[in-house]
């Protein structure tokens, strides 16, 4: 686990011990920079096929839920093969569990290929909870959601909670 993740784990921890859970809201305002510019489950919602759609998450996440047509990335940029997508006229939507390490992968595709990046705001979490679905490894429709840990599952108001 990488120390900004690990550091963020910590942070959840200690404000669930202290009944002083936070929003989405609140964590992205928190962690994020706003470096990589937000859309929302909305718009991608509106038009899917106008974006690369990029799942920023381990394998064992996307496996159990994604958002469909999203292409698993992974977590480390340097070793994802996207050459075929960052040749695209199309601009890029990257996302993660709430959009906290997808704004990470996200700064570095900016950095590398320029390119138009968007941050999908409140990751699969709120794509879910906006009553949109989402497909297992089998291209199933699933209601599993994978939390990244048991802490983050109070995050998710809908869907089944898998850590």
């Amino acid at each position: 686990m990488n120390q900004k993740l690990l550091f963020l784990s910590m942070i959840l921890s200690f404000a669930l011990a202290n009944g002083q859970k936070k929003s989405i809201d609140d964590l992205l305002e928190i962690h994020n920079s706003r470096s990589v510019p937000y859309l929302s489950v909305q718009e991608l919602k509106m038009n899917p096929d106008n974006y690369i759609i990029l799942d920023t998450r381990l394998k064992a996440e996307y496996e159990v839920s994604h958002l469909p047509n999203a292409i698993w990335a992974g977590t480390n940029y340097s070793k994802a093969d996207l050459t075929t997508y960052m040749n695209s006229n199309k601009p890029i939507v990257v996302y993660c569990t709430v959009g906290i390490r997808s704004e990470d992968f996200g700064e570095k595709i900016i950095r590398k290929n320029n390119q138009t990046v968007f941050n999908l705001y409140g990751g699969i979490f709120a794509w879910k909870d906006a009553g949109y679905s989402l497909k297992d490894s089998k291209n199933k429709t699933t209601m599993r959601v994978h939390t990244f840990s048991k802490n983050w599952e109070d995050y998710l108001k809908t869907g089944i909670p898998v850590h």
